[in-house]
């Protein structure tokens, strides 16, 4: 029978540290994306019921 070890750092941490970073930054990217694609597909009625305007929308998605 043979084990695999998943705890093992291996070397690379550098770049390992650049990728998850860019996955950070995709992901980031795209939740903003479907919170502004979100917000804007609601009435100017709805986004007043949340105490929004259509300004407020790119600083919401944002997080700003």
């Amino acid at each position: 029978m043979s084990a695999i070890d998943t705890n093992r750092v291996h070397g690379g941490t550098r770049q390992a540290g650049f990728v998850s970073k860019l996955v950070a930054a995709i992901s980031d990217w795209n939740d903003a994306r479907v919170t502004r694609k979100s917000l804007n597909s609601l009435s100017d009625r709805e986004l007043d019921d949340i105490g929004l305007v259509r300004g407020d929308i790119d600083r919401v998605a944002a997080r700003r």
